[in-house]
């Protein structure tokens, strides 16, 4: 399972590192911000709005509510945080969005919990110089048949796409494509986040049947270290949560 991760780059190395550039009213110049309205996260968590590639929009980055919410869906609630690699084809929540409507969702690292007799410790999985990654991503978008529209998966402060004219529009979220874990999360976890080679990060957003990309990242650069408890409530989001805990 992949539940928070981080992103702790900064706007124009992620630019460059993805070819792409960010667009929404909160990036153009003159905001108020030299970042443009992105700032590296520390505790990245469902229902915010976060920073992806769609394969419709490739040169641009996006901001989608993490929770997807299938378009046939009755209502926006219960947004699907991961996706299991092994039935993304076969699953009517996934089949769709895998055949049409892949994403790329940026990372430099993500928690995973494990058992200690003192209760659940966090660690950061991450490769060992901190490097940026894609995960593979699923989205899809979601439109009210009534004027009213219902609360979504906004518990940690997300909220829905915004349309030009500055009403609410459609609402666009991602889910996170999960996989079996290497040997290094496999002591953590039973599932990880599928991590892209760079080579391969066109080819799942652009082939007939990218299968073959959902395999675990090999441990060997990767590293995971303890951090802290304060992790587990999401509306913390500070530079202390990726320092490893003292021995």
């Amino acid at each position: 399972m992949c539940g928070r991760y981080t992103l702790l780059i900064e706007r124009a190395a992620l630019e460059e590192r993805f070819d792409a550039k960010f667009v929404d009213s909160r990036d153009e110049p003159g905001t108020g911000s030299e970042t443009g309205g992105f700032t590296p996260r520390y505790n990245m968590a469902p229902g915010q709005q976060l920073p992806v590639i769609t394969n419709d929009e490739p040169e641009t980055i996006r901001r989608l509510e993490w929770g997807l919410v299938p378009s046939w869906a009755d209502d926006e609630t219960g947004g699907i945080i991961n996706a299991r690699a092994e039935t993304l084809h076969e699953k009517p929540s996934f089949r769709a969005a895998y055949e049409r409507r892949r994403c790329l969702v940026f990372a430099d690292g993500f928690y995973e919990w494990t058992e200690t007799p003192d209760g659940k410790q966090p660690y950061r999985v991450a490769f060992e110089d901190d490097r940026p990654f894609a995960m593979a991503g699923l989205w899809e978008r979601w439109e009210s048949d009534s004027e009213t529209t219902q609360a979504g998966l906004d518990a940690f402060g997300g909220g829905r796409t915004e349309a030009d004219d500055g009403t609410d529009g459609p609402l666009e979220t991602f889910t996170v494509v999960t996989t079996e874990p290497n040997d290094l999360v496999s002591d953590l976890h039973d599932r990880m986040a599928v991590i892209l080679e760079p080579d391969s990060e066109t080819q799942w957003l652009t082939a007939d049947d990218p299968r073959s990309l959902l395999e675990p990242y090999p441990a060997d650069e990767m590293r995971a270290y303890p951090v802290s408890r304060a992790v587990n409530d999401p509306s913390v989001d500070e530079p202390s949560l990726v320092e490893p805990l003292e021995s």
